[in-house]
């Protein structure tokens, strides 16, 4: 359920002003979808937005991630300001973006920006000091074998969510936010999540991969391993699909990503 910023303990409150000094005006935010908490609080240094999870939820971990991981991915990130951490709730306080969702449509102005910023993702090797899952790992159920699953192997952090929601304009640059699930994986594979947010933006398959191609190292995937992906893809989306299917944008992308693994395969 999503909370707002009244609904947070005073302390916790007290805790966060003590960081930004007064609050003018706080205003909860549709964004950050999977947070129970997201909110832009108007301060004296400017807006921010604070992102939060109590500490008794399952996913509380994806707070210290994007924590850990926000300094190797600036400036296409933007900057985490401070975190509150107390008995109830974690917060993480980020510059505020000025920006609107990229547009993945056909001919859209925004596609040679959002493949800029895979490209500049993709040269980002992962830190050693953080803990990031492989993709192999995450994909493992989606997989016929441990080989299959040995070909998105990497050492490049990947984002691995492309929705276009995360992808925010600013100033002529994609920006790109959310980063509660970095993984570590080979160098093509964000360009290969964005084919399915292309498809289904009304992409054909081979025009997808084309913008995904845009990518240098989308010339380093093997075509097994690019299959492989695509067939974890089709099953995962289609599992969520399942789960859901009163939700047309879930719907939409396991229709994608059906797509895409139907092209690899003629």
């Amino acid at each position: 359920m999503r909370m707002h910023w009244d609904d947070l303990p005073p302390a916790t409150r007290h805790a966060v002003v003590a960081h930004t000094g007064p609050l003018y005006a706080t205003n909860s935010s549709d964004k950050g979808l999977n947070s129970e908490l997201a909110a832009i609080l108007d301060t004296r240094a400017g807006a921010v937005f604070v992102k939060g999870l109590r500490r008794d939820h399952p996913r509380v971990w994806t707070q210290e991630r994007e924590a850990a991981i926000n300094p190797y991915v600036l400036p296409l990130a933007p900057r985490l300001l401070w975190t509150v951490k107390d008995d109830d709730w974690h917060l993480l306080g980020f510059e505020q973006l000025v920006g609107r969702p990229a547009d993945y449509s056909l001919h859209s102005n925004d596609l040679p920006l959002v493949a800029e910023a895979i490209i500049k993702i993709a040269c980002i090797r992962a830190p050693a000091d953080v803990e990031l899952k492989q993709i192999a790992e995450r994909l493992a159920d989606y997989v016929d074998h441990p080989d299959d699953a040995a070909l998105l192997q990497g050492d490049t952090v990947l984002h691995t969510d492309w929705t276009p929601d995360n992808v925010l304009i600013v100033d002529n640059v994609a920006r790109v936010v959310d980063w509660a699930w970095p993984t570590r994986g080979a160098a093509w594979i964000d360009a290969a999540y964005w084919v399915i947010w292309l498809v289904s933006a009304g992409h054909p398959p081979a025009d997808a991969e084309l913008w995904a191609a845009k990518n240098p190292a989308w010339s380093t995937a093997p075509p097994r391993a690019l299959d492989v992906f695509a067939t974890a893809q089709q099953r995962l989306w289609a599992g969520i699909a399942a789960d859901a299917p009163d939700v047309a944008w879930k719907r939409q992308l396991a229709d994608a990503a059906q797509q895409w693994l139907d092209y690899r395969r003629a």
